[in-house]
């Protein structure tokens, strides 16, 4: 018996996109989902994505609550591995680049057309502590390429690094 996941991202516009396939005979391992921190609800996306797994919602959400108490007002990704028993486990990502973004530049959102303007400015310190942050989950290998990284996705949203 082999199991199927589809995995689909959720993008800074709230729109969720496919992402990618994982296979395995043992377990399901769903990823994308980005929740606002300590204040997850069994209400979709998580019940909507967590239940036809047979997920226990109210032990999801209160993990998930607990693991990120004190980053309250980030979105911070998820990514659940469902077992045959129908138990999970779960590791947080860090936030995505364009919410750390727009949080340190002071902006709700990011440009229509990057390139005819900017929207925000952050200095190349903003953008460092934006790149040690984003370090883990990114596959630079050093801060000064995840800057680059960073600096790219600041750069397509419209916003301007200073210095």
């Amino acid at each position: 018996f082999e199991t199927l996941a589809l995995v689909f991202r959720q993008f800074p516009n709230k729109n969720w996109r496919f992402h990618g396939v994982h296979y395995s005979s043992s377990h399901t391992t769903l990823s994308g989902n980005a929740l606002e921190a300590g204040r997850a609800t069994p209400a979709p996306p998580v019940g909507r994505d967590l239940g036809p797994h047979g997920v226990n919602l109210a032990e999801f959400v209160r993990r998930y609550n607990d693991a990120t108490r004190g980053q309250e007002g980030m979105v911070i990704p998820v990514e659940v591995t469902v077992y045959e028993d129908r138990s999970f486990d779960f590791v947080t990502k860090t936030p995505p680049t364009a919410f750390l973004l727009r949080r340190t530049a002071g902006i709700e959102k990011g440009a229509a057309t990057p390139g005819n303007g900017a929207v925000g400015t952050v200095t190349r310190e903003q953008l460092r502590r934006v790149a040690e942050t984003k370090l883990p989950d990114l596959t630079a290998g050093s801060v000064e390429a995840a800057m680059k990284v960073v600096e790219g996705t600041a750069r397509s949203m419209g916003v301007k690094v200073a210095g």
